[in-house]
């Protein structure tokens, strides 16, 4: 029995798909030490109202910061232009732990975390991206992650502002 011409077309396509898929993945890492408890920090990354006043990337403009919930960010790219996309919080947890998922499956995805570390000198925050999807070829991400670098800062500074440091 013999496989038809349009199959193995088929099998072929779905192939070389998943490997432009697996090749469009990109990584991106930013780590903080910043002098508070954790909880101090949480609190900070836990008031979307109070985004508008330190973060340099995104404000969140709808939603609620709730396991299974969704938010809509608006976000500022360095070269001034402005998007709105919405996030899935996948998990939540208080003064650890806040992953979000945004995109559309194949196209571009964003898998987002913050982790907080407690450290003797504080608070070790983490930002960690994974980027997925064919849009990978097509987008210049060469911005995120001295975004990210700036957003850590920006969190400590807006921490230790608010702590009367």
């Amino acid at each position: 029995m013999s496989i038809p011409k349009w199959a193995l077309f088929l099998l072929a396509v779905m192939v070389v798909l998943v490997i432009l898929y697996q090749f469009g993945r990109k990584t991106f890492y930013a780590e903080i030490i910043i002098p508070a408890a954790p909880d101090d920090v949480w609190r900070v990354l836990m008031d979307g109202e109070g985004y508008r006043d330190w973060h340099p990337l995104l404000v969140p403009i709808e939603g609620r910061f709730a396991e299974k919930a969704k938010v809509t960010y608006q976000m500022s790219q360095p070269n001034g232009k402005q998007s709105e996309f919405v996030t899935t919080i996948v998990r939540l947890s208080p003064s650890k732990h806040l992953r979000q998922y945004a995109g559309v499956p194949l196209i571009i995805t964003a898998d987002h975390e913050y982790r907080l570390e407690p450290v003797p000198e504080g608070t070790r925050v983490i930002q960690y991206e994974v980027d997925n999807g064919f849009g990978m070829f097509f987008w210049d991400s060469s911005w995120v992650q001295p975004a990210y670098q700036k957003v850590n800062v920006a969190l400590k500074n807006r921490v230790l502002e608010l702590q009367g440091k």
